[in-house]
C-alpha cells in the first residue's frame, strides 16, 4: 500500500501509536512530500506526531504556505517551541507572514540573543540579502593558527548552519579572507590561518538584491556567500539552499505573473479562484472585456481587409498569402510568449531587466522573419509565377514574424505592470493586434510594390 493512503488509513482509525511510529522512520525527504499532499487537518495530526528534531527539519523544508498553513493550526505554545528552533534567517522569514500580534507573542519570548537577531533581520529591507542571510556562521580573527581554528570549530560548530565555508576577519569585523573545511584540515596545525585563506573573496553587501545573491551562488558554484555591512564588516551569510529557496520564490512569482496568477498572490488567487469555481458573472467580468476587445479588433481586421477590396478584386492571388502571414504571426507570438514563461521558471529570465530581454528576441524575430520571408517569397513569386508578389509577401511575413514576436514578450510584461489579469488577457490581445499590424503590413506593401496593377 502507498504510503500516503497507508499513513491516511491510519488517521482515520485513529491508530496514533502506530503512525508515529511509520512517520518518524521516515526520511525528510518523503515526509515533506507527504505532509504537503495530505489535507490540512491531517497535515497538523501528522506534524505534531514526528520527533522534535525531526520536525524541525521537515517544517524548514516545506514551502513557506505550507509553514504558515500549520503554524495557524497550533496551540500559542506550540508555535513557540517551534520558532525558537528555527535558524534565525528561516524565523524571520516566517514572522514576515504571521499576524502582527502571533510575531510579537513570539519575539517575546525568545532569548535575548535571539530576539536581537531576529529583528536585525526583520530591519532589513524585504528581499535583499540581508533580509534572508544567517548571521550564525564561524569565523577567525587574523593572528591565530590552524589548530586553534579547527579547536574554535569545534567548540562553535553544532551552533551554525554551515561549517564547509570559514571566514577570516580583521580585529573589528571587516572580511579579509575565505577558506573551506578541507584546506584548514589538510594544513599545518602550526600554520598562521591568514596564510592559507584566498585573500580576495566574493561577497555581497547586505541592500543586495536576493535574487542577485543567488543568481551568484550559481553561477560561482559556491556553498555560502558572506555578507558584509557598508563597512565591509562581516555580518552574516547566505547559503546554498536559501539561494535554491529564493530563485524557486522568484522565478515562480515571475511566471506566474506573467500567467496572471500572482500579482499580489492574494488578488490574483481570488481572480483565479473566480474563474475556476465563481458565479457566471464573476467569470463574465474577467474574461468578457478581453474578448470584447477581440472582437472588436477582429472587426478591425475585416475593415482592413474592407479597405483594400479593389486589390483583392484586381489581383486574386493575394488572397491566398492572407492566412500565411497570419498564421505564421501567430504561430511566433505564441512561441515567444512560451519561450519566455520557460525562460521565467528555469530561472534563465529576469523581469527587472525586462529591455535586454525584450531587445534580443526583437532581434531573434528580424532574423527568424528574414528567413522565413525569404523562403515564403521566392516560392509565392515561383508558383504565381509573380516574382513582385513574391517580393510583398516575403517583406510582409518578414515585419510580421518580428511584430509579432515583440509582442509575446510584451503584452504579458505590460498587463503585468498594469496590475490587469494576464491569464486573461494576453492571448486575445497579441492575437488581435498581431491580426490588424499583419494585415495592414500585407496591404501596406501591397500598394507599395503592386500600386500600378491596381
Amino acid at each position: 500500500m502507498p504510503l500516503y493512503d497507508e499513513i491516511n488509513q491510519m488517521v482515520n482509525n485513529k491508530a496514533m501509536d502506530r503512525l508515529k511510529e511509520t512517520l518518524n522512520d521516515q526520511d525528510t525527504v518523503t515526509l515533506v512530500d507527504l505532509i504537503q499532499e495530505l489535507p490540512r487537518q491531517k497535515q497538523v495530526i501528522a506534524f505534531r506526531l514526528l520527533n522534535k528534531d525531526l520536525a524541525i527539519e521537515v517544517f524548514e523544508k516545506l514551502e513557506l504556505n505550507f509553514q504558515e498553513e500549520l503554524i495557524s493550526s497550533f496551540a500559542e505554545n506550540e508555535v513557540i517551541d517551534l520558532m525558537t528552533d528555527l535558524a534565525p534567517d528561516d524565523r524571520a522569514r516566517l514572522l514576515d507572514e504571521l499576524p502582527a500580534k502571533v510575531a510579537e507573542r513570539v519575539m517575546n519570548v525568545l532569548s535575548a540573543q535571539e530576539r536581537e537577531m531576529t529583528a536585525e533581520l526583520l530591519g532589513y529591507k524585504p528581499e535583499t540579502a540581508g533580509r534572508i542571510m544567517n548571521p550564525e556562521y564561524i569565523s577567525f580573527k587574523k593572528g591565530i593558527t590552524v589548530r586553534e581554528a579547527l579547536d574554535q570549530i569545534r567548540s562553535q560548530g553544532l551552533g551554525t548552519e554551515t561549517v564547509h565555508t570559514l571566514y577570516v576577519t580583521d580585529p573589528v569585523r571587516k572580511l579579509e579572507g575565505v577558506l573551506s573545511l578541507r584546506v584548514l584540515v589538510m594544513a599545518d596545525p602550526g600554520e598562521k590561518i591568514e596564510n592559507i585563506m584566498y585573500d580576495q573573496p566574493v561577497s555581497v553587501s547586505t541592500f543586495t538584491d536576493q535574487e542577485d545573491v543567488a543568481r551568484l551562488l550559481q553561477q560561482q558554484d559556491l556553498m555560502a556567500v558572506p555578507v558584509v555591512d557598508r563597512e565591509n564588516r562581516l555580518v552574516g551569510i547566505v547559503t546554498f539552499d536559501d539561494a535554491m529557496d529564493v530563485i524557486g520564490e522568484e522565478t515562480t512569482e515571475d511566471i506566474f505573473n506573467m500567467a496572471g496568477l500572482s500579482r499580489p498572490k492574494e488578488i490574483e488567487s481570488d481572480r483565479s479562484r473566480a474563474l475556476i469555481s465563481g458565479s457566471l458573472r464573476d467569470v463574465w467580468k474577467i474574461r468578457l472585456p478581453y474578448l470584447f476587445i477581440a472582437l472588436v479588433g477582429g472587426l478591425l481586421a475585416g475593415g482592413v481587409i474592407e479597405t483594400f477590396e479593389a486589390s483583392l478584386e484586381a489581383i486574386t492571388a493575394l488572397a491566398f498569402f492572407i492566412p500565411v502571414v497570419m498564421d505564421m504571426g501567430g504561430n511566433v507570438g505564441t512561441q515567444s510568449a512560451t519561450i519566455f514563461a520557460r525562460a521565467l521558471v528555469l530561472g534563465q529570465i529576469n523581469v527587472r531587466r525586462f529591455m535586454q530581454h525584450l531587445f534580443r528576441e526583437i532581434g531573434i524575430g528580424v532574423s527568424m522573419g528574414a528567413l522565413l520571408g525569404l523562403i515564403t517569397g521566392v516560392i509565392a513569386g515561383i508558383w504565381q509565377q509573380f516574382p513582385e508578389l513574391g517580393l510583398v509577401v516575403g517583406l510582409s511575413l518578414t515585419l510580421t514574424v518580428t511584430v509579432a514576436s515583440t509582442l509575446g514578450f510584451l503584452i504579458p510584461f505590460l498587463l503585468y505592470k498594469l496590475g490587469l489579469d494576464q491569464a486573461a488577457g494576453s492571448n486575445p490581445i497579441i492575437t488581435t493586434l498581431k491580426d490588424i499590424t499583419g494585415l495592414f503590413i500585407y496591404f501596406f506593401l501591397v500598394d507599395m510594390f503592386l500600386g500600378f496593377m491596381l
